[in-house]
C-alpha cells in the first residue's frame, strides 16, 4: 500500500513520515512489536562498521552497497588466501593441515560467541539438525581445501573453488527448485572448459600435481557449493540472523574436527609441531581466522541480500585476483595456457553477471555504442525479445 499517493497533497517530510509511521503500525501486529523491535537490531558485523541506508536500489548490483560488499570481500579474502599459502611453506606444516581447520573452527567459536554477545542474541531459531548438517558440510569444503594445498598447486585448487558454479546450480535445481537460463549453463560450461585445460597447463610444468589432490578439492567444491544452497534456505525458512549460522555452525564442527584429530592420534603431534614454531603457525593462523570470520559475514550477507550465484560470481572474480598474486608473491613456473584458460573462465563469469542483470548491461551497451557511432540499429540488436504463443 503507498501512503505516498494518499498524502500527496501535504508536504513531503511529513508525507514521508506519514507513511513510516503508517507502514510500521499496519504491517507489525502490536504483540509482534517487540520480535521486529528486536529483528532490526540484529545486523551483521559489517552492517555495524558500513552502515548505508537501505533503499529500493539496495538489490541493484550497482548499488554503493553491494560495491562495498564486494570491496570487503576482495579485502579479506585475499589475505585470507596469502596468508593461508604462507603457512604452508613451512617446512612440516603439511602434516597439520587438520590442525589449522581445527584451530581455525575454534577462533570462529570464539568471535562468534562474541558477536552473539553483541547483537543480543539469545535464542536459537532454527533446528539442531540443520546446524549439523550444515557443520559437517563446512567441515568437509574447509578441511578438505586446506588439506588439498599439500597435494596441489595453489593457483590449481583456487581454480576448481572457480567452478563452484556448477555444483551451485545443480544444488540450486535440487534443493530450492530453482530454474536457471541460458546463460548461466554458458557460464557453467565456460568455467568448466576453462579449469580442465589450467589442470592440464598445471600437471605439465608442476612436479607435485597430484591426481589425489583433485579428487580432495571436488569433493570439497561439490561441499561448499552445497552450503551456499543450504544456508539461504536456512536463511529464507527461519529468518536466521548470521552469526547465529557462523556460531552453531562452526562450533559443531570445532567439536566435529577435535573428535577426529584425537581418534587419529594425530592431535598431539600437531600441537607438538606448532608449539616449536609458535610465530608462523599460531600467530599466522590467528589472523588467517580473523579475516576468514570477517570474510565469512560478508559473504553470508551477500548470501542473504542477493542470492547464491550472486555471491559466488563476486568470491569467483576475487580468486582470479589471488591467483595473479599467488604467482607474483610465491615463485612458481608458469605458462602462457593459464592465460588463456583463466580468460575462458572470466568469460563465464560475466555470462553469469549478464544473466542477472540483463536489462541494465543492455542499456548500458546501447548507450556506450550510440555514442560511439551514433546508430540506432544498436538498440534493436540488445533489446528484449518478446515471445509470442502461436495459435495451435
Amino acid at each position: 500500500m503507498e501512503i505516498s499517493k494518499i498524502h500527496q497533497h501535504q508536504d513531503p517530510e511529513s508525507s514521508t513520515s506519514i507513511s513510516q509511521t503508517t507502514s510500521d503500525i499496519t504491517e507489525i501486529h502490536p504483540m509482534d512489536y517487540r520480535k521486529h523491535e528486536r529483528a532490526s537490531h540484529q545486523t551483521s558485523l559489517s552492517n555495524r562498521f558500513w552502515n548505508f541506508s537501505s533503499s529500493s536500489s539496495s538489490s541493484s548490483l550497482l548499488s554503493p552497497r553491494f560495491i562495498s560488499l564486494c570491496f570487503l570481500v576482495f579485502l579479506y579474502y585475499i589475505g585470507y588466501a596469502y596468508l593461508q599459502e604462507l603457512m604452508f611453506t613451512l617446512k612440516g606444516f603439511d602434516d597439520t593441515a587438520w590442525f589449522l581447520t581445527c584451530y581455525q573452527f575454534f577462533v570462529y567459536a570464539i568471535l562468534s560467541f562474541i558477536h552473539l554477545g553483541f547483537a543480543g542474541l539469545d535464542q536459537r531459531r532454527a533446528s539442531y539438525r540443520s546446524y549439523i548438517t550444515l557443520a559437517i558440510l563446512t567441515v568437509t569444503t574447509m578441511g578438505l581445501s586446506n588439506y588439498a594445498v599439500v597435494y596441489l598447486n595453489y593457483p590449481t585448487q583456487v581454480m576448481f573453488k572457480c567452478c563452484k558454479l556448477i555444483p551451485v546450480l545443480i544444488g540450486g535445481i535440487i534443493i530450492q527448485r530453482k530454474t536457471f537460463n541460458r546463460y548461466d549453463v554458458a557460464a557453467a560450461c565456460c568455467m568448466s572448459i576453462g579449469l580442465i585445460f589450467f589442470t592440464l597447463a598445471d600437471s605439465k610444468v608442476q612436479p607435485r600435481f597430484n591426481l589425489y589432490g583433485v579428487l580432495i578439492i571436488c569433493s570439497a567444491l561439490v561441499a561448499d557449493a552445497a552450503i551456499g544452497n543450504y544456508q539461504e534456505k536456512i536463511m529464507k525458512e527461519h529468518h536466521v540472523s548470521n552469526v547465529e549460522i557462523v556460531f552453531y555452525s562452526f562450533t559443531f564442527g570445532f567439536a566435529f574436527v577435535l573428535c577426529g584429530l584425537l581418534s587419529t592420534n594425530t592431535f598431539f603431534s600437531s600441537l607438538e609441531f606448532w608449539n616449536k614454531h609458535p610465530g608462523p603457525t599460531y600467530g599466522y593462523g590467528l589472523i588467517f581466522a580473523i579475516v576468514g570470520y570477517l570474510g565469512i559475514d560478508i559473504v553470508l550477507t551477500l548470501i542473504k541480500e542477493y542470492g547464491a550465484l550472486i555471491c559466488v560470481t563476486v568470491t569467483t572474480c576475487r580468486k582470479a585476483i589471488t591467483i595473479v598474486l599467488s604467482f607474483t608473491l610465491f615463485s612458481k613456473p608458469f605458462v602462457f595456457d593459464y592465460v588463456w584458460s583463466g580468460l575462458i573462465v572470466i568469460v563465464g563469469i560475466y555470462l553469469n553477471v549478464y544473466s542477472r542483470n540483463q536489462t541494465v548491461f543492455n542499456a548500458k551497451i546501447i548507450s556506450f555504442t550510440q555514442y560511439l557511432f551514433g546508430s540506432c540499429w544498436w538498440s534493436k540488436l540488445f533489446s528484449t525479445p518478446t515471445t509470442r504463443t502461436l495459435p495451435v
